[in-house]
């Protein structure tokens, strides 16, 4: 039987952070890593500037997430050059070739609501660093605060989880009782606003998250 414990913890991963207070409280509050949207429909989306201004203040061991959709590659590598980061993150139709041109690990956002099997999609990404589940159609950049069926996440992907997809301080130790994943991403359910984290409701979700890693 599978081992439904595989990680010592759950790492826990604040996305969609826009001022550098809400990156200070997510890192208080226990955040492993933070996610910053460089996507601009998005209401979460950043300017490279504010980008190193919250990271000159960030301390060691925290991962700098940067989140693309169907970017152009120029302005992806744009990017990768201006700011430091630790890992990319796609959300759109990028291949595994666009993905790894930058020299940087990746994780490729899966979305729950396609046609396609999850299965299928991940094994045209067996270089990802990790997969994130969403609710999300392919496409879209996550962040709409939908939970999907937890139980159709199929066992036996081989690469690291994350889950994503509406979680919350009410849900997110249920999922991890559930799935077990290696990381939880949360982006709209510990904000008071879009790209407003609330400091209060990320303490919680952290408080939660290792609440279920006890049990």
């Amino acid at each position: 039987m599978a081992d439904l414990r595989p990680y010592a913890r759950t790492r826990i991963k604040f996305c969609g952070i826009t001022r550098p207070q809400d990156a200070q409280a997510a890192v208080a509050a226990g955040a492993d890593a933070l996610g910053f949207v460089f996507y601009a429909k998005s209401p979460r989306a950043v300017t490279l500037k504010q980008v190193n201004e919250i990271c000159q203040g960030l301390p060691p061991f925290v991962a700098r997430v940067g989140l693309f959709l169907n970017a152009d590659p120029a302005a992806v590598q744009a990017t990768v050059d201006a700011v430091s980061l630790d890992l990319l993150q796609f959300h759109g139709t990028e291949t595994a070739d666009e993905c790894t041109r930058y020299g940087l690990p990746y994780m490729k956002a899966l979305g729950m609501a396609e046609d396609e099997s999850l299965l299928s999609q991940a094994s045209a990404h067996a270089a990802a660093a990790a997969l994130l589940i969403d609710s999300h159609k392919l496409g879209e950049a996550g962040g709409t605060g939908e939970v999907f069926d937890w139980s159709t996440v199929p066992r036996q992907l081989e690469r690291p989880l994350v889950l994503a997809g509406g979680l919350n301080v009410s849900n997110v130790a249920a999922a991890i009782r559930q799935l077990r994943p290696y990381a939880v991403d949360v982006s709209s359910g510990i904000e008071s606003a879009p790209g407003r984290k609330d400091r209060q409701l990320m303490q919680d979700f952290s408080a939660r998250v290792r609440q279920a890693d006890r049990e």
